[in-house]
């Protein structure tokens, strides 16, 4: 059966590599194992220092921010900082956020039945002292495992303070309690994950009067529900994502709290297209089906990582709004189930992605741009200016130039060549052999004996670099084209 945690709700399951809890059961037990106390921040340095000694990587599923990002986080972690991390959509800001739950102890003693995580050295819950009172060293202690020390909350325009202080519980009040009494007090995600780590996604977002509750919490320690005064010295490291233009323009954040982050750290899009491709086979989800191999030629990959990088500098692209790296994730999928298609249409067996597929991007590119245009209907002109750009780059940097003249002389003497999603690989592995001169930039893209899939991708990078290059004309309609020589 899954395992739970006994301070955690039933349906919360641990993660499969999560290991068993200590066989530690009363304080007694506790303070003779020679366990000690120590503050969340305290606990996330110690064991980043062992990994950084021992030159294990903080996040190792995130790649391109290895010299860039990643050394200011270990600072601010070294420091015992509170962090805030500026970055445009697709930065894997909460990703991080989300990792430095690793640096946390798997397994934190905690008063049994406590809804705050009470330190059983020093409990700060009415539930928790009253236990203690009543128990003393034979107070039962349970487990909490890292990943339920996490809380994490959109800034909505919505978000109460009810949702992240507390609320006073009417189903305890109907059940006889006093309003004066702790126990009719029903705490919010902050003070649920006292000794944890607690996050805030774009944090402009909170009403001001919101983040004076919360610098309330954090910094002063008082909390007031309804009119209820009460102390709770919470241990809780602070972390919170905005976007740039969100933190100057749209949302304000209160002085007070903005000194309370120690950090900032500033994150950005992949700086190279090998990263971006990284990146893209890390993350896509890969397509399977009986009967059908999938191959995805390294240039056209490059292509769609290319797309990505270049939207990045053009000046039709809002870079406010950014181009995040799920852009390239979604291309590279939509390429690969068009290719799928094609393939199932045609009965082969094999997909490999061409030029052709690419038509099929607009479609995932055009929801996640924002273009800065005041003519109507250049969208779809501006897409394809991109992808015509991306494949020229792609092109020049995989072929070489001196292997290209004899193709064109051929094409001169053989006439226009057809190409599109309903010509066969087949096809193209005729025109291999007919052509001879194309075999040099063929094996350049699909290496020594490819197959008629693969031939049928680089043949059609070649045609179409080609006619990028100005140095073929193309007549295209539909989802087929042809390619002839200029003169």
């Amino acid at each position: 059966m899954p395992q739970t945690s006994s301070s955690a709700d039933a349906s919360q399951i641990l993660p499969a590599t999560a290991s068993a809890p200590p066989k530690i059961s009363t304080l007694a037990e506790l303070r003779e194992s020679g366990w000690q106390s120590e503050s969340v921040k305290s606990e996330l340095r110690r064991n980043a220092v062992a990994r950084i000694r021992s030159g294990e990587p903080l996040f190792a599923e995130i790649l391109g921010y290895q010299d860039t990002v990643f050394p200011q986080v270990e600072n601010a972690l070294l420091a015992g900082h509170d962090v805030i991390f500026l970055g445009e959509r697709g930065q894997a800001k909460t990703r991080i956020i989300r990792s430095l739950i690793d640096l946390l102890d798997e397994w934190l003693p905690i008063v049994e039945g406590s809804e705050i995580n009470d330190d059983p050295y020093a409990p700060v819950s009415f539930h928790a002292r009253s236990l203690m009172a009543e128990h003393g060293e034979n107070t039962p202690i349970s487990w909490v495992h890292r990943s339920f020390r996490f809380g994490e909350k959109l800034a909505t325009p919505d978000t109460a303070i009810a949702d992240l202080i507390g609320e006073v519980d009417p189903i305890k009040v109907a059940e006889g309690r006093y309003l004066s009494d702790e126990l009719t007090l029903h705490y919010g995600l902050v003070p649920r994950t006292n000794r944890g780590i607690f996050a805030i996604n774009e944090l402009p977002d909170l009403a001001e009067r919101i983040q004076v509750g919360l610098l309330n919490v954090l910094e002063e320690r008082d909390v007031q529900i309804r009119g209820y005064k009460i102390r709770l010295p919470l241990d809780v490291m602070l972390v919170a994502s905005a976007n740039p233009e969100d933190y100057t323009n749209r949302g304000r954040l209160i002085t007070p709290l903005k000194d309370r982050f120690g950090s900032q750290v500033r994150t950005h899009y992949p700086l190279d297209v090998e990263t971006e491709v990284a990146i893209i086979l890390q993350e896509a989800s890969p397509f399977s089906a009986e009967d059908i191999g999938v191959e995805v030629p390294e240039f056209m990959t490059d292509i769609v990582a290319t797309l990505s990088q270049q939207a990045r500098q053009s000046p039709h692209i809002s870079q406010r709004s950014g181009v995040s790296v799920r852009l390239s994730v979604s291309n590279y999928e939509v390429m690969v189930a068009n290719a799928a298609r094609r393939a199932l249409i045609a009965g082969e067996d094999q997909v490999v992605p061409r030029i052709c597929d690419l038509e099929a991007l607009p479609a995932a590119t055009a929801g996640k741009i924002e273009i800065e245009t005041i003519e109507e209907g250049r969208e779809g002109q501006i897409l394809d200016h991109l992808i015509r750009a991306a494949i020229l780059t792609v092109f020049r940097e995989r072929v070489s130039p001196e292997n290209l003249t004899a193709v064109i002389s051929s094409l001169e003497e053989r006439g226009p060549v057809d190409t599109g999603e309903d010509v066969p690989s087949a096809k193209y592995a005729e025109l291999l052999e007919q052509m001879p001169s194309l075999q040099a930039p063929v094996a350049e893209l699909a290496g020594d004996n490819p197959s008629p899939a693969s031939i049928a991708s680089a043949v059609e990078l070649i045609l179409e670099g080609l006619h990028l290059a100005k140095r073929l004309n193309k007549d295209a309609v539909g989802g087929r084209a042809q390619y002839r020589a200029r003169s």
